[in-house]
């Protein structure tokens, strides 16, 4: 990345906004957690949010990998002091065995004994440890990698000492249950330390981190991701595409490939995102919602997308980069505040929700300050005498042997004037031909026209290269459609590759979308959405550019109801208000026929909703503080959903936001095929018990009550159980003998039913 300097553009201004954030952050908070972890005094208040959660010390872990990476793109001396004086600290609370985190050991030292319990999100008792400690070992890594900084070597060769000799007695099948705990990119760790040190324990690690409930489908060609947790996998497939740098093994380089294949043909969104409730929904599924596109995914998907370029250079690969980097990674970052989102809403109507400076932290608020650190990479890419430019933004490329300037108003303007300051005679320029191309690309060499030959999605040039010479690159844009792969009417305005997104104002805004709680307006009101009604095909005819300067663009009177003129502009630009990524758009008989259920549905949800939790999911369980023993939790492709039961005495429980100016109901959904069934050779019945606080209020069997589909029951809760509270505790109890539940959701409603 250090060859490649930005120059002035969208992203040299996103990357100083991030660097701001990167500068105003406390080293001394960010590692408070982990000298609480040793047991000595912390110097200052550890941060809020997350930092003060089981998953403490993450944020410590993103902050040493993003200020490296901003050091390293634009040489800013006051993070290299910063970092110097983070790695002292952070050797000052390692312990003589190389253990170093935010949270204490215990968890990992029950592991290590073989014995240990284990869920998707907790490892003997703690939340995620090994997603959390994966962080630090990154960040020392990059410290290395990046600046050549011995000490972050040291701590990070201590660490990773630690871990091979706590998990070195553990047996194939003891590691591989380990593994069912989300445990981040530990594979690729341990194998950027081994091309490191060259230190075959390292590679034996990072091979045993392989999980093979989730990577060996991957290898058959086999999609098994419908209801897994995406961003717990993502990481898992980039260490298999290293592993196969390392061993050659074609095994890791299916995984990798197919992967790819799947999540960015089947379940990516129209801004380049993935994912729904932080899940994998079925195959070409694009179901609308507030909590879509966790930032993260996207993060990974694109330090995913660069390995697997550099096996097959094709235009294909950077196409997605282009759409997932404007569309969601640049749109993810407020441009006053700094500030970051972790799902970015495709609910029509809805808007942007951003992190706090002090009290977020979440997962998305770490990738978040690496991004804007990231945007030099992937623009140029260099490979013996071949220099491909894969991305149209303002940068240039320096090295010892080539010096190329790249500059652009894209997406504003279609011209990108390409200056060879120094260059190999010989060398090969492969310049991508975008899938969004409204014509033949243009290549004038020194004001003359030249001839190209295409390949693999790139246009090649070749010829006797002097000095400064000039290409000018003209990449035709126009207006066209995406259309969502579940509903045709469900469609988005793209201009090239940029989504245009209906600007619609701040009409019943909450006070602030910078949140602790990135959850707490998820049930806030919608507005009204039009519904775009043309008997036109052509975008052109109704569509018009307004202004060139800021790509923004105006409908005629195409919005029904009301003959409205709708304004788009690009989803990058859209902050602190309301808008649509998606649309319906018809011709005007479909319309007269026309009802949106769908959205008429979304809209009684959201109204009588208080409050809701959906089992089985990370997030939700977690801040709905559940509490349960006994309990395990599945997803049923059948009904596409999670559920969680209890069993034999268990329970489990959440506690949720009630209304106490107004009736309230626990609306829960089952499955009702559920049936009784043998657990350890017990027959159980799922008879079970719905409790608020400690009062029961209801009662359930399941017992094949509607086969094959969801069914859902509201529960009346007795008023003087809430009227003093602000939530309440609802739990679901097994009796011995007995399964309670499961349970597919769980939804606190103001009225009996939706």
């Amino acid at each position: 990345m250090a060859d490649i300097k930005l120059l002035e553009g969208i992203f040299k201004q996103s990357q100083e906004k991030g660097k701001e954030y990167l500068l105003y952050l406390d080293v001394d908070r960010l590692i408070a957690p982990c000298y609480e972890a040793a047991n000595q005094q912390a110097k200052k208040e550890r941060y809020g949010g997350w930092e003060k959660t089981p998953i403490a010390g993450h944020s410590i872990g993103h902050w040493l990998s993003a200020a490296a990476q901003m050091y390293y793109v634009t040489g800013d001396r006051q993070l290299l002091e910063k970092l110097k004086y983070a790695l002292a600290e952070l050797e000052n609370v390692q312990d003589s065995d190389g253990y170093l985190s935010g949270f204490p050991r215990t968890c990992f030292d029950q592991v290590f004994t073989g014995e240990f319990d284990v869920e998707h999100f907790s490892l003997a008792g703690s939340w995620v440890p090994w997603y959390s400690i994966h962080k630090i070992y990154a960040g020392l890594i990059d410290i290395y990698q990046l600046i050549g900084e011995q000490k972050a070597l040291q701590i990070v060769i201590k660490m990773a000492d630690w871990a091979y000799n706590g998990l070195k007695d553990l047996t194939h099948n003891q590691f591989q249950k380990m593994l069912i705990c989300e445990h981040g990119g530990m594979n690729d760790s341990f194998a950027d330390l081994y091309i490191i040190t060259k230190d075959e324990r390292y590679l034996e690690l990072a091979e045993k981190f392989y999980h093979e409930a989730i990577l060996e489908p991957l290898a058959d060609g086999t999609d098994d991701l419908e209801g897994k947790h995406a961003n717990t996998q993502i990481p898992k497939v980039i260490g298999a595409a290293k592993l196969y740098n390392i061993t050659g093994k074609e095994k890791y380089k299916r995984v990798s490939t197919f992967f790819w294949d799947q999540v960015v043909q089947y379940r990516t969104y129209a801004i380049g995102g993935n994912s729904i409730r932080e899940h994998f929904g079925p195959e070409n599924a694009e179901e609308l919602g507030i909590l879509t596109t966790e930032t993260c995914n996207s993060y990974n998907m694109l330090k995913l997308t660069e390995v697997i370029f550099s096996w097959s250079q094709e235009g294909k690969y950077y196409d997605f980069y282009e759409r997932a980097l404007y569309n969601h990674i640049l749109a993810s970052q407020d441009p006053e505040s700094g500030m970051k989102t972790y799902f970015v809403s495709s609910e029509p109507g809805h808007f942007k929700v951003y992190n706090s400076k002090d009290h977020s932290f979440w997962c998305c608020t770490g990738t978040g300050m690496e991004n804007p650190a990231r945007y030099n990479r992937g623009i140029f890419y260099h490979q013996a005498n071949q220099i491909f430019i894969n991305l149209f933004i303002s940068a240039k490329y320096e090295t010892k042997d080539v010096i190329i300037k790249q500059e652009t108003g894209f997406p504003q303007k279609d011209v990108t004037i390409v200056t060879l300051e120094k260059i190999d005679e010989n060398d090969s320029l492969l310049i991508r031909k975008p899938y969004w191309l409204a014509g033949d690309i243009i290549v004038e060499h020194n004001g003359k026209n030249i001839d190209y030959m295409e390949l693999n999605g790139y246009i090649k040039l070749e010829g006797k290269w002097q000095n400064g010479d000039k290409l000018n690159v003209t990449t035709p844009m126009n207006l066209h459609k995406y259309i969502a792969k579940d509903d045709e009417k469900k469609q988005v305005i793209m201009y090239g590759p940029i989504v245009l997104a209906g600007a619609l104002g701040r009409e019943n805004y909450p006070d602030t979308d910078i949140l602790a709680d990135h959850q707490e307006l998820n049930n806030y009101p919608l507005i009204e959405v039009p519904t775009i009604v043309t008997n036109v095909d052509q975008l052109e005819q109704w569509i018009h550019l307004q202004d060139a300067e800021k790509l923004i663009f105006e409908t005629v009177k195409v919005g029904q109801p009301g003959n409205q003129k709708l304004q788009l502009k690009p989803f990058y630009d859209i902050h602190h208000e309301r808008y649509t990524i998606y649309w319906n758009i018809m011709d005007g008989r479909s319309y007269e026929h026309f009802v949106d259920a769908e959205k008429e549905l979304r809209d009684r949800i959201q109204k009588v909703t208080v409050d809701v939790v959906t089992p089985h999911e990370q997030q939700p369980e977690v801040d709905h503080n559940m509490k349960a023993e006994k309990s395990t939790s599945g997803y049923l492709n059948i009904v596409h959903s999670g559920y969680r039961d209890a069993r034999d005495g268990g329970y489990f429980s959440y506690e949720m936001k009630v209304d106490k100016t107004k009736d309230m109901y626990v609306s829960v959904t089952y499955f009702g095929g559920d049936m009784p069934m043998h657990v350890n050779g017990k027959w159980m019945e799922r008879d079970f018990s719905i409790w608020i606080n400690d009062e029961k209020i209801g009662e359930q069997i399941l017992n094949n009550n509607k086969p094959g589909q969801l069914f859902t029951v509201s529960y009346q809760i007795p008023k003087y159980l809430f009227t003093e509270k602000e939530t309440v505790r609802v739990k679901f109890q097994a009796d011995e003998g007995k399964i309670a539940g499961g349970v597919y959701e769980v939804r606190m409603l103001n009225e009996s039913k939706i």
